[in-house]
């Protein structure tokens, strides 16, 4: 099966795109209610920064756990659970809403179980893929998969806004819905190949993702280089400065802004999907890492809108290309025993660089500037991607995915 169609013809990996597609609309949903209610509530952006670190802090504190129970445990249900799991924790907050609680607390908690939800959804849904579609369709789903994440993304948090304004239920009503589709979907894919059982469970085995990056430099290269740049280049944090106070195009710029990045990489993501990468692919990877630093580092500097939208638009599409080259080749190089494991350290590296990235743009905006915290950031991605290719030679020699 080679033609662009081939992954789309296996009707578990289709299954498996519309438990993703749902599943990521209803986070995006819940992201942008929970962010409008706790800040009604309390006035108070403090309150928002914590929202979004008890749901990241499970996957950082359970990391060791969720690789293993994904890799010990069949995928398919670990993923029904997460899915059922946030289904029922969204009823909650639907409830809290309802009762017109007065404090955050209880919100907070239930975004902590929400939390621990998707710290096991991930490692075993991104562990499902492989066994759905042959080696040589890989790369085609993995762009179609992250396509169906970037779309979510751009459509998701407009429709939770939009929904929310209609009335809080009706936002945690949809969410809770399509969780429910997610996990009907789930139901659907095939069982999956039966793999050798796991070692009693001990230090040795919860701690095999780490020892499986460390060894496999071309998986660890790829992986730190990814963390390292976007630590660096992410400047996401810091777009409603540049809309108010630089680009002064107020908060319909702002969505335009925000929504630049995913916009390209969800045209990039289609491309790949027609036509993967089939040589060169190490050195593509570091040239987008740099392009992707280059493009940050021209936002910073822009003082023109329509420029500014071009480079974060390339910016996401360099970052697109960056993480399909990432993501083919961890899946393709991990024996599948090992999915679950080395999957829950590369989201929670993911997860860190992502956080980690918007608290450094913010440090260095207040002591520097956000212009100088942006722009530095960028060529420090470029460096980055100079240095890997120094320190990783086998990542810079890697030529088909596949192989």
């Amino acid at each position: 099966m080679t033609s662009s169609g081939s992954a789309l013809r296996s009707r578990g990996f289709v299954a498996y795109l519309v438990n993703q597609l749902c599943a990521t609309f209803a986070s995006s949903i819940v992201t942008v209610a929970v962010g409008w209610q706790i800040y009604a509530m309390t006035g108070d952006p403090l309150d928002l920064g914590l929202a979004n670190l008890v749901e990241f802090l499970p996957a950082l504190a359970l990391v060791l756990v969720t690789g293993s129970v994904a890799d010990r445990f069949d995928r398919r249900f670990v993923v029904f659970i997460c899915v059922a799991g946030e289904a029922a924790l969204i009823l909650g907050l639907l409830t809290l809403t309802a009762a017109d609680v007065p404090s955050v607390w209880p919100i907070f908690l239930v975004l902590a179980g929400f939390g621990v939800c998707r710290a096991f959804w991930a490692p075993a849904e991104r562990a499902l893929l492989p066994n759905l579609v042959p080696p040589e369709a890989l790369g085609r789903a993995i762009a179609l998969s992250s396509s169906t994440w970037q779309m979510s993304s751009i459509v998701g948090p407009a429709l939770g806004g939009l929904l929310y304004g209609i009335a809080p239920e009706a936002a945690y009503g949809v969410a809770a819905a399509m969780l429910i589709g997610s996990a009907l979907a789930v139901i659907a894919i095939p069982r999956q190949p039966a793999r050798p059982a796991m070692a009693a469970t001990n230090w040795t085995s919860l701690l095999a993702g780490f020892r499986f990056i460390w060894g496999e430099k071309v998986v660890f290269g790829s992986i730190s280089l990814d963390l390292v740049a976007v630590f660096l280049g992410g400047a996401v944090a810091l777009l409603p400065v540049y809309a108010s106070d630089i680009l002064d195009v107020g908060p319909v710029g702002l969505g335009l802004l925000r929504a630049s990045p995913g916009i390209g990489a969800v045209v990039t993501a289609l491309a790949l999907a027609r036509y993967p990468i089939n040589r060169g692919a190490g050195v593509i990877m570091l040239l987008c890492v740099a392009t992707f630093g280059l493009a940050t580092a021209i936002f910073g500097l822009s003082v023109t809108p329509w420029l500014s939208i071009a480079a974060l638009a390339t910016a996401g599409a360099a970052d697109m290309i960056s993480v399909y080259i990432r993501g083919t080749l961890i899946q393709l190089r991990t024996p599948d025993a090992l999915r679950g494991r080395v999957n829950a350290v590369d989201m929670t590296f993911i997860g860190a660089s992502n956080e980690l990235g918007g608290f450094r743009a913010g440090v260095a905006a207040a002591w520097l500037g956000a212009v100088a915290a942006v722009t530095i950031g960028g060529i420090g991605s470029m460096a980055a991607a100079g240095l890997w290719a120094a320190l990783f030679p086998d990542l810079r020699k890697v030529r088909r995915l596949v192989d």
